[in-house]
């Protein structure tokens, strides 16, 4: 679901950037009145699980690849505010760091999966489990299926984008035919191959995976689960007694996915609409040459540390999908807690009273 550059065209990419700005600025705002202190080493841990779940891929039938996201989660613990930004950081470190989608396409990136897949799938997650206490069965049900319907709303999104660029944005050959200068497929072929995807595959996965979580928390670290759910009563008897929050048990799952995250290697092929030009089956598409402006603008970020989630030498692969579980995570941690950190400082900084001007 990573749109890489040239696939869209310049105009939808910045269209999309002007959509999520007012969306990042807002989210900006509510986590930093929401998530307490003690909360941002979840919110890193979350954005993170984000990164480490979207490296493994799953093999579709058709030959592509696809994966889970875990969007609707980090928005059922910590809200889809925090979600925004874990999702978004995620992203961003894919982009910058490992090449997972294009820099220019990155605000689109984020509308499909860091703003409409965590609000869609928190939404349809609060109707299904309102009038519910915090240990009922229906949660875990409720956040699987959000998270299933969140993922496949952000498939099918992408595929609209996908599926108007050859329609807006084309020249004219010399036997009139339109040649598209983007990506080459139109909605009847976006539509039905994105959603063919997630609706049988990675939607499976992200509602197995979001579902197990919350079922798993509701038994041993309620606490967390108490996050965004400050007025749910808790109704089970037999329920133990609330603890502290406690983080160990998620430092585990992360470090258990790191280990295993070389698995995403076994999946061949890569994700529909993100190969490269060279890459591109142009037959499948009636085409006799790569499209003009997908050539131009798929190299535009050429800084990745690791390219392709590997070392650019290409000389391990696994080693260096290994790498960039670990350097990834690190990255995404390190900047979720140093920005909520400098925010504080600078924050401490401007209410601290001007002793000079009192001294006066």
């Amino acid at each position: 679901m990573h749109i890489p550059d040239g696939y869209l065209s310049p105009q939808t990419c910045a269209a999309m950037y002007v959509a999520a700005t007012p969306v990042w600025l807002r989210a900006g705002r509510k986590v930093r009145k929401v998530v307490k202190n003690r909360y941002v080493p979840l919110l890193a841990l979350g954005a993170a699980y984000c990164f480490l779940v979207m490296m493994f891929n799953i093999p579709i039938p058709d030959g592509t690849t696809a994966h889970a996201v875990g969007a609707v989660l980090i928005a059922v613990l910590l809200g889809p505010w925090a979600a925004v930004i874990a999702v978004t950081v995620a992203l961003l470190i894919q982009a910058l760091f490992f090449g997972d989608g294009g820099v220019l396409s990155f605000g689109a990136n984020c509308v499909n999966m860091a703003i409409v897949m965590p609000f869609v799938g928190y939404g349809v997650y609060t109707l299904i489990a309102r009038r519910t206490s915090l240990t009922s069965k229906r949660r875990p049900l409720a956040a699987g299926i959000g998270a299933y319907v969140g993922i496949n709303a952000a498939a099918l999104l992408a595929a609209i984008e996908f599926g108007i660029q050859p329609s807006l944005f084309y020249k004219t050959a010399a036997n009139g035919a339109r040649v598209p200068l983007y990506a080459p497929f139109h909605l009847a072929q976006s539509i039905p191959t994105m959603l063919f995807a997630h609706l049988l595959v990675a939607g499976v996965v992200d509602f197995v995976l979001t579902a197990g979580v919350v079922a798993y928390l509701q038994r041993a670290n309620l606490p967390i689960m108490r996050i965004n759910h400050g007025g749910v009563p808790e109704s089970d008897a037999d329920m133990p007694p609330p603890r502290r929050l406690g983080l160990r048990g998620a430092l585990i799952g992360l470090g258990v996915m790191v280990m295993l995250v070389p698995l995403g290697l076994l999946a061949s092929g890569t994700a529909f609409g993100e190969d490269g030009p060279d890459s591109l089956n142009l037959k499948k598409y009636g085409l006799s040459a790569a499209p003009a402006g997908l050539s131009k603008y798929a190299n535009f970020w050429t800084h990745a540390l690791f390219p392709g989630y590997d070392f650019k030498s290409g000389a391990d692969p696994t080693f260096g999908y290994y790498a960039s579980a670990v350097a990834g995570t690190l990255i995404i941690i390190g900047v979720i807690i140093g920005t909520f950190k400098l925010t504080q400082l600078l924050r401490r900084r401007r209410s601290r009273p001007d002793t000079t001007m009192a001294a006066l």
